[in-house]
């Protein structure tokens, strides 16, 4: 009975070992093939992981590292690279607008910007022997020097972007290495769809894009720029020499102060959006010490917004400004003037600056297109009609006007008698005349400026004293884009006016820098003598002799 019984235990035991080896057995095998699958999509996954989060990396490390700058010529441009769909290359030329070429179609689009025109670098380009074709050349290679030191820097970042964030999400040496790998892919492709699909002919064929639109039909396309390049060269030639020439002549010219009660004003009219004139005007007013610039309008050219950023130098010139409106300024331009710290817009209003009252109003045309017409009678009217509501409010000022502004001399005809002097600008060529007092407002005639002659009995020279003096400026910005159209640029022009003690007009400087030929900046001095009706026209004092004769070339009114 005993024996049996173990027997069937001992058979019960084996059974149970037999079902715990074959179990034991199923476990380590059965399950084998579900893991290697399994594992293998986590390896694929994982590696798929390391590949986007490589990508972002490296888009992050092209976002903060993808930008460079370069001199190019005087130019001081700012290079960048940025992811695109499209490729295409973007030169922005702030504030005219910005030019598209359809230059490639990889997924990196480069981008130029024209940042600031650099002082020093233009006075050393002057200073060398003036071989404009071999400075285009260097322009050329220095733009290439950039755009291969922008390509590594870019492709630097991007890697160590990539590599950074792999290694701070995985935290694994061998991830980090494949991040390389896949970043030093995905730049090698980039670079080499731009190249295979470079089209060198696309700069003859730009997109303008804002105030650059108009381009060309102000400087005519390319091919005739091309044609006439020899004649763009030496006239650019020359530009370039008059302007850096300023900041050597400026500091031995002349400055009227015959003592330290003068007031100094400087008269500058018609910018028409040259960022070149900026300098001059700062150049001016830095050594002349002077205490009030005074703008009778078309700072700008269309008066669009993207222009109004043009303005922005106002409150760099550390002075009072005094602006009106001209027929190519815009409210949008009248109110950028207006947000600088130091500017003032009149606009029939009246003002006290420095001792110094001034009235003026704005231009009540807005003529973009420059559609001026000096024969429309309604245009005329307006003008009119605009100098009839000034002389409204300077004879209700509470204080005497000692200078109205208005940008057309045609409305400063109404303000005869009413106030000593009048500024204005528009016609784009420098003049001085003598208005005679006309009780009814009603366009008096001009007289040249003459000297005091002996003959005259003091209550005679008193009586003619009162005639109002018209004092129009010629284009400080050399009439814009629009000098282009003359075979010869038109001068930088703006006026220094010097006010005595008791705010007479005791004399004034004629500025003018390049145009006509000119290779230096020219200065002649004026000495306001008391007003008769017969005489020659004020000569130069003494000590004021000019550096060069100025002389203004006509132009079209703005």
């Amino acid at each position: 009975m005993r024996s049996l019984f173990r027997r069937r235990v001992a058979l019960a035991a084996a059974r149970a070992r037999r079902r715990a080896i074959l179990m034991a057995a199923g476990r380590k095998h059965a399950p084998s093939r579900k893991p290697k699958k399994h594992q293998r999509l986590r390896r694929y996954g994982r590696g798929l992981l390391v590949g986007a989060v490589a990508i972002v990396g490296m888009l992050i490390g092209v976002s903060l590292g993808g930008s460079t700058t370069q001199d190019i010529g005087p130019f001081r441009a700012q290079l960048s690279l940025t992811p695109s769909f499209t490729g295409d290359t973007s030169v922005e030329i702030p504030p005219l607008g910005s030019l598209e070429l359809d230059s490639h179609d990889g997924p990196a689009h480069l981008r130029i910007r024209l940042e600031s025109l650099d002082e020093a670098r233009t006075r050393a380009f002057a200073a060398k022997s003036g071989n404009l074709e071999q400075i285009s050349h260097d322009a050329v290679d220095q733009l290439n020097l950039g755009v291969r030191r922008l390509a590594m820097q870019t492709a630097g970042f991007g890697l160590l972007g990539g590599m950074i964030l792999v290694m701070l999400v995985f935290r694994a040496r061998r991830e980090t290495a494949i991040a390389g790998f896949v970043v030093i892919a995905v730049l090698a492709s980039t670079g080499a769809a731009t190249l295979l699909t470079f089209k060198p002919a696309a700069i003859q064929e730009p997109t303008y894009r804002g105030l650059l639109v108009n381009a060309p039909a102000i400087i005519g396309d390319a091919k005739r720029i091309t044609d006439r390049f020899e004649e763009y060269r030496d006239q650019l030639q020359k530009l370039v020499l008059n302007v850096s020439k300023l900041y050597g002549t400026i500091s031995a010219l002349p400055v009227y102060e015959p003592d330290t009660s003068t007031t100094k004003v400087l008269h500058i009219s018609d910018m028409h959006l040259n960022p070149a004139a900026w300098g001059v005007v700062r150049s001016v007013a830095d050594q002349f010490d002077i205490d009030i610039i005074v703008d009778t309008g078309d700072i700008n050219d269309w008066g669009s917004e993207p222009e109004a950023s043009y303005v922005n130098v106002i409150g760099d010139l550390k002075v009072p400004y005094l602006y009106v409106r001209g027929n190519h300024d815009s409210a949008v331009t009248a109110a950028a003037v207006a947000r600088q710290p130091n500017a003032t817009v009149l606009d029939d209003t009246v003002a006290t600056v420095e001792g110094l009252t001034f009235a003026g109003i704005g231009d009540p045309r807005f003529t973009p297109d420059k559609s001026t017409d000096e024969t429309d009678e309604q245009q005329h009217q307006e003008v009119v009609e605009a100098g009839n509501v000034l002389a409204a409010k300077i004879r209700s000022s509470a204080k005497p006007v000692d200078i109205a502004m208005v940008h057309d001399p045609v409305a400063a005809q109404q303000l005869a008698g009413l106030c000593p002097l009048v500024l204005a600008g528009h016609k784009h060529e420098r003049s001085i005349a003598r208005l005679n007092p006309n009780p009814a407002n009603a366009a008096p005639a001009l007289a040249p400026v003459v000297a005091p002659s002996p003959s005259e009995s003091p209550a005679a020279v008193k009586a003619l004293q009162e005639r109002t003096l018209l004092m129009v400026e010629g284009s400080t910005g050399g009439a814009g884009l629009r000098g282009l159209e003359k075979s010869k640029p038109l001068p930088l022009a703006l006026s220094i006016l010097y006010f005595d003690e008791n705010r007479h007009l005791s004399a004034y400087d004629d500025i003018q820098v390049g145009g006509t030929g000119l290779t230096e900046v020219a200065l002649q001095r004026h000495l306001v003598q008391p007003d008769t009706k017969a005489g020659p026209t004020p000569t130069p004092s003494a000590e004021g002799s000019p550096s060069g004769s100025p002389s203004a070339s006509p132009s079209p009114t703005g």
